[in-house]
């Protein structure tokens, strides 16, 4: 729901992006207007254009539509390259949290045993590229006098790679999470053997009444000795816990559970199953418009 959040903000960005290229340039001529008797509210009505640029040279050198294309693109793929580092982490043997498939991945050319996210690993690179397009024009354009310079012929070739490179981009990943699989029951088993709930050891000691910085301490000095013993924090036996703080008592081992966690992040925005439902629901409702 984050990423779906990131990718909204790009379909607005590319929305308003409309808005500055939807301008007729009919009847700027070379750069200072024209003599003849044309109406160029009506010839801009005839093409399909919202409007004509009300400023001739402004016409003849404006390029701000090309750029804010390939700003908003640039932002696109890192939004895209965000998210492949993520599926090419949660598909490695590490995390096993999800398999891709065999469509979107291919074999090591050295390792038989090795699946690669080689899918996700183009789209990440191909930010650079797009990202170069947008450094090429603004460079481009950085110190151009009005009106027309032929220098302008170079807004075109990175502009049209840009377009071609996040369509195919967005086709892939589409296609690459609509036939992922993904390993719920294994990525549940990993919040069990860690540390991640040493947050609700200190929450907990805090709603007792104890100020957060001594259970801040209290926390990292446990977390200490398990690491050193070799166990984690739901395995401390509750005697051990009562000699640290008599406030703690038996609940405390639901409060560690993982599941308990994320349902206490109950927030508006946050991670836990009621949000995270109301979120969807939203988003759904929002993609039916």
């Amino acid at each position: 729901m984050a990423y779906y959040s990131m990718f909204t903000r790009d379909a607005e960005r590319f929305e308003f992006n409309v808005t500055h290229t939807d301008l007729s340039p009919l009847g700027a001529a070379a750069l200072a207007g024209t003599t003849f008797p044309i109406d160029r509210e009506r010839t801009a009505q005839l093409m399909g254009f919202a409007k004509p640029y009300s400023n001739s040279l402004d016409a003849v050198s404006d390029r701000d539509f090309i750029l804010e294309f390939l700003a908003n693109s640039s932002i696109l793929m890192m939004h895209m390259s965000r998210l492949c580092e993520e599926i090419i982490n949660w598909c490695s043997r590490e995390y096993q949290f999800v398999t891709l498939s065999d469509t979107f991945s291919t074999g090591s050319s050295i390792m038989p045993q090795k699946k690669n996210p080689d899918m996700a690993e183009l789209i990440r690179g191909k930010s650079g590229r797009v990202y170069g397009n947008l450094v090429g024009l603004l460079t481009v354009m950085k110190s151009l006098p009005l009106a027309y310079n032929k220098d302008l012929q170079e807004d075109k070739e990175g502009m049209f790679d840009t377009a071609e490179t996040i369509t195919v981009a967005l086709d892939i990943l589409a296609g690459m999470l609509s036939s992922m699989t993904v390993n719920d029951k294994h990525m549940a088993e990993s919040t069990e053997k860690d540390f991640s709930n040493a947050t609700e050891l200190a929450d907990y000691l805090a709603a007792k009444g104890l100020p957060f910085r001594e259970a801040h301490e209290i926390v990292g000095k446990l977390v200490l000795e398990c690491t050193k013993a070799g166990h984690y924090l739901q395995d401390i036996p509750l005697e051990r816990y009562q000699e640290i703080s008599d406030l703690i008592e038996e609940d405390i081992y639901v409060a560690l559970q993982s599941k308990t966690a994320v349902e206490r992040r109950n927030s508006l925005g946050g991670t836990g199953f009621n949000q995270v439902k109301w979120q969807i629901e939203i988003a759904k409702a929002e993609l039916s418009n």
